[in-house]
């Protein structure tokens, strides 16, 4: 008769919960790491700065409100540019290509005249705002769109 005896290898509640909090702490020790390494872009560096003086911007898209806007902006898939067609006579101005999900990859423009073309062939496609600010030498106006580019 063969008497030897084979250990019993099932694993016991105390190792079951030892290894269940092992687990878990590797889980979220996992997750803080790969959370430290991601990029968290402000939309501004003077984000704070520039919250405190929005009545100014307020004030520009209220007296843009009022002039006829309509066509200010015309995006041309096919030629890859926007054109943009400012009322009345410009003083100067700037247009700003905003990508939310990536500031690196905004531009900004000067306005150089009421009519002004604008390449995309050089921006990465999906989401984007354009923003112009401009001034006619005596009033300071703002308007904002948004454009997917594809």
């Amino acid at each position: 008769m063969n008497t030897t005896h084979t250990p019993n290898r099932r694993m016991n509640w105390g190792g079951a919960i030892t290894l269940t909090f092992v687990l878990f702490a590797s889980f979220i020790g996992g997750m803080v790491y790969w959370m430290c390494r991601q990029r968290v872009d402000l939309v501004r560096d003077d984000y704070y700065q520039t919250e405190m003086a929005y009545q100014h911007q307020i004030d520009r898209a209220a007296r843009t409100a009022m002039l006829n806007t309509a066509g200010l902006f015309a995006y041309e898939p096919g030629r890859k540019q926007i054109l943009v067609s400012l009322p009345g006579p410009v003083s100067r101005g700037e247009i700003t290509l905003y990508r939310p999900s990536d500031r690196r990859q905004d531009v900004r423009i000067p306005v150089r005249d009421a009519r002004q073309i604008v390449s995309t062939a050089r921006l990465a496609g999906g989401y984007w705002k354009i923003q112009v600010v401009w001034s006619d030498g005596q009033v300071d106006y703002f308007s904002e769109e948004e454009l997917f580019i594809r």
